[in-house]
């Protein structure tokens, strides 16, 4: 995984969202507190953060390496989480599996909070797993706290932990022990949901979730490639996968509960995107990885079962095998008991000699049979083959192209047309971004609409004149560079700022588009006056008077 996210980590240019998380992260902390007043509070763990590794050095690839790094450790985490719910060979499959999941990669390389968060997630999933077999609470609890302050979505796995008690048949004290956990941690996250319910209006721009938008997601979620034999075959092994026992009761929940709730919540209040619920994601290679193991096993009985059957010595070496492999339950009837489940389970280390009495050295655990470790290896090379096969699509995920826009390449564009002393709009305001994270191409250009920098004023891009004052100096100017959203001009679209109303009501009005660039949602436009101003215009001389006759 951290192979994968170092490969063309360095894509030539940030797009909005990144954008918007460097120039944050450049600020000092009394400006980032400042800011996440007014917008972005849910973010405001993750913008300090990012102030930290920005101060080390500022640049694109140190803005991406957290989530290089949470990709990575969720990896790891996602292959502990099979190696203590099942086998090793399992843990190992599923850390590969969501290493290669194309959406895996995709929001490694994107300076984000969402890949720290999966780790979070997925952090606090094992240290669940590991407070059922009789470890404290509070690690979970500290874990959750931190995960839901990066990102307050995530607060939706809740739902899918207690789902899997429910399915443990866990006892009372158990529930007690977690129900404390969690609440600490949602006690620490309201007064983040009270602020950043004040500043819903930032997703404003999300839509009612469609049936095109859940099978995107299921896609996206359950296998390597979206089509084909490889997406069929995850969805078979999934579903061989829910019979894998606790495995199945911790993963298919996961998988599951977080982003149906957030699509139905949707539907009456949009809130959905893909992102929000990456980390749910970690459940879906825990189930094809159980389902592997459990059709080589069936595989491996009935290849047994047409051969003689094995020695009485063979067979009790499978049985102690198959013992040494067995793990403790989450909790059962000795957790129930007072008795702690991994001691209770867990065979003597060393004998007794029956003629001496003494302690006897601890037995030497049998081999293991060569066609283990082939079938492991197996497993692994059959997911390098629709890796190969979907290796074009990395490729291009790793492209500046492949993000809704390229800010480097728009910056570049300015640069090369721009002139000091020219007159520059950004539409709407947001897209002033551009400049901030790309400062050096505007550099003497005079920009019409702001009247106080962001880092001043506690908001993003900044504070901008009067509606009255910007007609003013527009009516000034013959000729105006345009950095707006690639779909407006002309519009229909009816901006709720009267600054941006004047913007997009002048230059659609009265002037003329002379030639334009876009990278995807953004683009650079030169307009020009329909007819020059007024106080542009030279008088004509006077007519000489007729002379006398």
């Amino acid at each position: 995984m951290l192979a994968l996210g170092l490969w063309g980590l360095d894509r030539g240019g940030m797009w909005g969202d990144e954008g918007v998380t460097f120039l944050v992260g450049r600020r000092t902390v009394p400006q980032i507190w400042h800011l996440l007043h007014g917008v972005d509070a849910v973010h405001g763990l993750y913008y300090l953060l990012m102030h930290a590794v920005l101060a080390v050095h500022p640049g694109e690839v140190t803005l991406r390496l957290p989530s290089v790094c949470g990709a990575a450790a969720t990896a790891a985490l996602v292959a502990a989480l099979g190696v203590r719910l099942a086998r090793p060979r399992v843990g190992l499959w599923a850390g590969l599996l969501y290493a290669i999941t194309p959406l895996t990669g995709h929001y490694a390389q994107e300076g984000r909070s969402y890949a720290i968060v999966a780790a979070g997630v997925a952090g606090a999933t094992l240290l669940l797993v590991r407070a059922l077999e009789g470890r404290p609470w509070w690690p979970y609890g500290a874990v959750l706290a931190v995960t839901f302050l990066l990102h307050e979505f995530a607060v939706l796995v809740l739902c899918a932990h207690a789902l899997t008690l429910l399915a443990a048949r866990v006892p009372r004290p158990v529930w007690a022990g977690w129900g404390r956990a969690a609440g600490v941690a949602v006690g620490i996250l309201l007064p983040l949901a009270w602020v950043s319910q004040r500043q819903s209006a930032q997703v404003a721009w999300l839509r009612v979730p469609d049936r095109d938008t859940a099978e995107r997601l299921a896609r996206g979620f359950l296998a390597v490639t979206p089509t084909g034999v490889v997406f069929w075959t995850s969805v078979l092994l999934i579903l061989l996968g829910l019979g894998a026992g606790r495995l199945a009761s911790v993963a298919l929940p996961l998988l599951v509960v977080p982003p149906v709730i957030l699509l139905t919540v949707s539907q009456f209040r949009p809130l959905f995107h893909e992102r929000y619920v990456l980390y749910a994601l970690t459940g879906a290679p825990l189930l094809v990885a159980a389902g592997a193991d459990w059709l080589v096993g069936m595989v491996g009985r009935l290849w047994l079962d047409g051969h003689r059957r094995p020695s009485g010595r063979h067979t009790d070496i499978a049985r102690v095998v198959a013992g040494a492999e067995h793990r403790p339950r989450l909790v059962g009837a000795l957790a129930a008991s007072g008795h702690h489940p991994v001691a209770a389970t867990r065979p003597p280390l060393t004998g007794t000699d029956r003629t001496t009495g003494a302690a006897s050295p601890p037995s030497r655990p049998p081999k293991r049979p060569a066609r283990t470790h082939l079938v492991t290896l197996a497993g692994v090379l059959a997911l390098a083959v629709p890796f190969l096969h979907g290796l074009p699509a990395y490729r291009n995920d790793r492209l500046a192209a492949h993000r809704p826009e390229n800010l480097a390449q728009v910056s570049a564009l300015a640069g090369r047309e721009l002139r000091p002393g020219d007159p520059v709009l950004f539409l709407p305001s947001f897209w002033r971004v551009t400049e901030l994270a790309y400062p050096g191409p505007f550099a003497g250009v005079r920009d019409l609409a702001l009247a106080e920098s962001g880092a001043r004023t506690g908001t993003l891009s900044g504070r901008e004149v009067a509606p009255a004052e910007l007609e003013a100096r527009l009516a000034g100017v013959d000729r105006v560079w345009i950095v707006a959203q690639s779909n407006l001009l002309p519009s229909r679209w009816v901006p709720g700022d009267p600054v941006d109303r004047v913007k997009l009501g002048v230059v659609d009005g009265e002037f003329a588009r002379r030639r334009q660039y876009v990278s995807g949602r953004v683009k650079l436009a030169l307009y020009i006056r329909r007819t020059p101003p007024q106080d542009m215009v030279t008088p004509a001389p006077a007519l000489p008077s007729p002379a006398p006759r």
